[in-house]
């Protein structure tokens, strides 16, 4: 008799719980279609393949568009590269560029190191995200592993590899579940991938450190003896595309990913953050503006 009684009280828990889980799920479904069904316009007017808006402050997803489909990231990448780096490291200490720079591919984007150059970490992370140095990528990630690990490395990508490692570890940690890395600085490998969902939620992690935020809010970043200017034309006054309230935060592009951006603005002590993974040329600066700017009116 107390076994069946035990049975039947299994059941009707299990019972219940499934049901509540149901209603949450009929909730989260009925809010996304609400949300779809009065963002039509926005939404086809946007050329990328996928995009998200967020709100930074609480999370709160204002717009997406194929926002959990798997994307190439490019350079985008680089915004987990840094954020790991000024976590783990000090900004102020010297490194010396190694053997890595050998490692550079032709054509790709470059914060033109030389071996045995000596920069600071902040300098070689302006180096990453500015002009988007592959080469910055690796010093940096060599640098961290580094001091990470407790045993030394045979070679420079042995030493590279180790740092993707935790940069997998850290985007499962903010819950970037869709996204896996091949290497820090986001040229085109066919498992390195990424969504527009994971890419806003790295983002709105390393834009919650003031140290990342303000290394990608510089237009141009100048020392005694380097001089970096960033690619986001979002940020740069002298461009078309100039975002009065923009502050951040990383571009990419590769021919498999398209064009590529991750931005943020600020504006009334309200801030968001968009994604645009392979959008055109053209259209990656005003998918990014369209959507900036239909969230900060609230018309979405």
């Amino acid at each position: 008799m107390i076994q069946k009684l035990y049975v039947i009280i299994l059941s009707l828990c299990i019972f219940f719980f499934v049901l509540n889980q149901g209603n949450h799920a009929n909730e989260f479904v009925q809010k996304e279609q609400t949300y779809l069904g009065n963002s039509i316009i926005l939404d086809s007017s946007i050329r990328a393949d996928a995009a998200i808006l967020i709100d930074k402050a609480n999370s709160e997803v204002l717009f997406a568009k194929n926002d959990r489909k798997k994307r190439y990231p490019a350079s985008t990448t680089k915004i987990m590269t840094a954020l790991l780096a000024i976590e783990n490291g000090n900004l102020d200490e010297r490194i010396i560029v190694g053997n890595e720079v050998n490692l550079k591919e032709e054509g790709e984007s470059t914060a033109w190191l030389r071996e045995g150059q000596t920069l600071t970490l902040r300098e070689l992370l302006a180096g990453l995200m500015l002009p988007s140095g592959n080469d910055a990528a690796r010093t940096i990630a060599i640098n961290i592993a580094q001091q990470h690990s407790a045993s030394s490395f045979v070679s420079e990508q042995s030493a590279i590899d180790y740092f993707t490692m935790l940069m997998n570890e850290k985007a499962k940690e903010l819950g970037a579940m869709e996204t896996n890395f091949m290497n820090p600085h986001g040229l085109h490998h066919p498992n390195h991938y990424s969504t527009a969902h994971d890419l806003a939620i790295i983002a709105r992690a390393a834009m919650n450190d003031d140290r990342f935020e303000n290394l990608v809010s510089q237009k141009k970043f100048s020392d005694p003896t380097l001089t970096y200017e960033s690619t986001n034309k979002l940020i740069d006054p002298s461009s078309p595309f100039y975002y009065k309230s923009a502050n951040g935060v990383k571009t990419g592009y590769t021919s498999e990913a398209g064009y590529c951006l991750v931005s943020s603005a600020e504006q009334n002590g309200r801030e968001l953050i968009a994604v645009i993974l392979n959008s055109t040329k053209e259209s990656v600066w005003n998918d990014s503006i369209v959507l900036l700017n239909s969230g900060f009116d609230s018309t979405l």
